[in-house]
């Protein structure tokens, strides 16, 4: 029987998804409390907010704690992972002030870009990709460009998903189907060790989903997003970029792509528009659902099969034949199409309620929107 499918080297990747499910399903109740206690809590001060009540959004922390202790219990921590996850504690800690006594972006930002240099140190860094041109050698050799590449990955996905946290259930969501991409890419490529940490990511999630899913009990916050974003942006360095073929370079980007893409739009079109890049409005791909008549299950399911068509057109581009590359070159000119649309939606009728409404980008809270 092949490998990759014996029941021995798979039966560590079945339990780290089962347990942190679990763990990270059974610890909400309890991390509500303590939100509630810390006052980490979406309190609706304005009609802005889509929920009439106040919700605890701390719910991340069992996110990060059920990932944390399948890992701990089904890996084999080599220096790069325990970089990874000394990030993630700080970044988590970050996260869980934020929610309770909101930071300024730039103390954040500075916090990042030292949860990924603690990384970088560790040895996760982007140093060779394959050349994607027919030119230039067979590799890219980043030299002493590695470093600040990789923090700018790190950085850049971290705060990617932290952005499109704004409809509930939607960056758990997308999140979920990302990592569930690199477990599968794990398994086909043998490499189990990954595969055990992107197992206990997805499983993390998944728990996480009934607490989170329309309508909301429960928020995952920065603590949440942020977590995810660098998780999926460290693991992604580790195991995908590792590979020397031309699918090093393309296959993270289309994991990503929606989270990347949203992100490179709403920045883009406020550049463009002579505004400040990080300043909030309602160009986000969510928003522009929202806009076209979508109610708030709509977009997010709308949403969720983007981010499985990137998925699995990542998939296909692991896998040889030719077949599976023209169907995956299918998929993704259907998602750039639908995005273009989504993109070219006119939000202009909606500048009197931005005007109006004090927006933070960085807090997921802070970004949901009313359906109409």
């Amino acid at each position: 029987m092949n490998n990759m499918f014996d029941r021995t080297s798979v039966l560590p990747v079945i339990l780290a998804l089962g347990v942190s499910m679990l763990l990270s399903f059974a610890l909400t109740p309890l991390v509500k409390r303590l939100a509630y206690k810390i006052g980490a809590v979406d309190v609706p001060k304005d009609k802005r907010r889509m929920h009439d009540h106040p919700i605890p959004r701390l719910g991340g922390l069992s996110i990060f704690v059920g990932f944390v202790i399948a890992v701990m219990l089904f890996a084999q921590p080599d220096r790069q992972l325990r970089g990874i996850l000394l990030g993630a504690c700080l970044i988590v800690a970050v996260g869980v002030v934020d929610d309770s006594h909101p930071l300024g972006a730039g103390i954040k930002f500075i916090l990042q870009i030292v949860a990924a240099l603690i990384a970088v140190w560790h040895g996760v860094v982007i140093q060779t990709i394959a050349n994607p041109l027919p030119f230039g050698g067979d590799y890219w050799d980043f030299g002493i460009m590695a470093v600040p590449i990789t923090v700018i990955w790190i950085v850049a996905v971290t705060n990617s998903v932290n952005l499109i946290d704004g409809l509930d259930g939607l960056a758990d969501g997308v999140s979920t189907i990302a990592a569930l991409t690199m477990l599968v890419i794990a398994l086909l490529m043998r490499n189990i060790e990954m595969a055990v940490i992107c197992a206990a990511l997805v499983g993390a999630c998944v728990g996480f989903i009934p607490y989170n899913r329309n309508p909301a009990k429960m928020f995952m916050g920065d603590t949440g997003a942020t977590f995810l974003g660098y998780m999926l942006a460290t693991v992604s360095v580790t195991g995908l970029f590792k590979l020397y073929a031309i699918i090093s370079f393309i296959v993270p980007f289309i994991i990503l792509g929606f989270p990347i893409f949203d992100t490179a739009s709403a920045f883009t079109r406020r550049i463009l528009k002579g505004q400040n890049p990080m300043k909030a409005d309602r160009s986000h791909t969510h928003h522009k659902l929202i806009d076209m008549g979508m109610n708030q299950k709509q977009a997010v399911a709308t949403l969720y099969l983007v981010a499985g068509v990137l998925g699995l057109c990542a998939v296909m581009i692991v896998t040889s034949g030719y077949v599976k590359v023209i169907l995956s070159a299918a998929a993704l000119a259907g998602t750039a199409f639908t995005a273009a649309r989504i993109a070219r939606y006119p939000h202009d009728h909606h500048k009197k309620e931005e005007a109006s409404r004090p927006e933070d980008d960085g807090d997921a809270s802070q970004c949901r929107e009313e359906e109409s």
